[in-house]
């Protein structure tokens, strides 16, 4: 397994010279100067990534990252912990959100216990070739009484997330979404969000799962005394992960940090997602120019992630599912990009007189 700092030494800015290339094609297309707005940027976008002027990202595959969190017990969930291992039997019988729409944009779904309560070896389960086990521990410890994991833990769930994106990749996969599963993520997320974009727990501590009044003042309470606790370093990213953070998280960090090694394509969800491009981008900021933002969702500080790592959602729907749902969704979108981008006549190719 790769360390983590040879990791970050291997990862190269996006190559600008495509994306002039690609943007020189685009002027030439037969519409209107950049007609397509946004869809522009992103096809110019994955040239670079790429390195051509004929980007695919027809083979696809979502990665959910699932783990587990301590400070469930603080109530900071309107679902009891059960739900993960729930959750993971249901995304590999092809039942959830995820799948659905991973099956809309033909997507491949694994999933990857990073660190769930639940036991799920022995067990005859579909699609089993699709669960890939790496516990890290039987979930996190409280992070309102200490660090949620050690240092080496934290590290780990990195450099495991890595490797599973890395094999993604190795096997063919041009395009990679990330995903999550863990009752109680959005309060280590709110965390992480808190610490490193310096944002207030007003804005950033969110309802998740659509607890009350009540349940979401015990959970700006338990993020704020996990900060005041451990203390976590805004500027170093294995600490905040250590100390507020989730090994699903890390995992999703690693396969950020994957993409940018590799030079291709990741499509972050939602707002554990963005926890862990956070905690990427602090340890190696460069990541954002291999990034695309799924989407923008529902849960408060979302937003406020977005903006610090400066990535504008391509969807806005009012989300808050996670599982990699809004990124799959947003693949279409990058698609549709990719089809214009190839397929559509130049002014010089259709015969139609340029603009003078």
């Amino acid at each position: 397994m790769m360390q983590l700092e040879e990791i970050i030494k291997g990862i190269q800015p996006i190559d600008q010279e495509w994306i002039t290339k690609a943007r020189e094609r685009t002027a030439q297309l037969v519409m209107p100067t950049r007609a397509l707005g946004r869809l522009h940027e992103i096809s110019e976008r994955l040239c670079g990534i790429q390195k051509t002027l004929q980007p695919s990202i027809k083979r696809k595959a979502v990665l959910v990252m699932a783990g587990d969190h301590g400070v469930v017990n603080a109530g900071v969930s309107a679902y009891p912990q059960e739900v993960t291992g729930a959750m993971v039997q249901t995304f590999l019988a092809g039942g959830a959100g995820i799948n659905a729409i991973s099956r809309l944009v033909a997507a491949e779904v694994f999933v990857v216990d990073m660190g769930i309560i639940a036991d799920l070896s022995g067990l005859d389960l579909p699609a089993s070739d699709h669960l890939v086990t790496h516990k890290i521990a039987s979930g996190t410890a409280d992070f309102t009484q200490g660090a949620a994991m050690s240092s080496r833990e934290a590290e780990q769930s990195i450099l495991l997330g890595f490797q599973e994106a890395t094999k993604r990749y190795q096997n063919g996969v041009e395009i990679l979404g990330t995903g999550d599963m863990g009752i109680g993520n959005t309060t280590p997320s709110a965390a992480i969000g808190a610490v490193i974009c310096d944002v207030g727990l007003d804005k950033m501590v969110g309802r998740g799962t659509g607890v009350d009044d009540e349940g979401l003042a015990r959970k700006r309470d338990a993020v704020s005394r996990a900060i005041e606790v451990n203390k976590p370093a805004a500027d170093d990213g294995l600490d905040v992960l250590a100390k507020v953070g989730g090994f699903e998280i890390g995992g999703i960090a690693g396969c950020v940090l994957a993409g940018a090694y590799h030079q291709r394509p990741v499509v972050i969800d939602g707002f554990i997602s963005t926890a862990g491009a956070l905690i990427a981008n602090a340890l190696c900021p460069t990541v954002t120019d291999y990034l695309f933002a799924g989407h923008c969702s529902e849960e408060s500080g979302h937003r406020f992630m977005l903006d610090y790592l400066k990535l504008d959602p391509i969807l806005d729907l009012g989300m808050r599912l996670g599982e990699g749902t809004g990124g799959a969704l947003s693949m279409s979108i990058m698609e549709g990009a990719v089809s214009i981008f190839k397929e559509v006549l130049t002014f010089e190719e259709a015969g139609v007189a340029d603009k003078e």
